[in-house]
């Protein structure tokens, strides 16, 4: 069983994927990377504070 963990980026980032942020789910946190610099280090947020922060982006994107 492989303990990497899979990244995602946004359907809407287009197909280069150099210009948005990934994102894996982990048992203790959501993960978010730069797309461009993987060599970074991920971020790690809570899943309520990523879920707001959907939540606003979606909100945004109605407008």
């Amino acid at each position: 069983m492989s303990t990497e963990p899979i990244w995602r980026r946004s359907s809407c980032s287009g197909t280069g994927g150099d210009n948005c942020i990934a994102v894996t789910l982990r048992l203790e946190a959501v993960q978010v990377r730069d797309s461009r610099d993987t060599a970074l280090p991920p971020r790690a947020v809570s899943a309520a504070a990523w879920s707001d922060f959907t939540a606003c982006a979606s909100a945004a994107r109605a407008f």
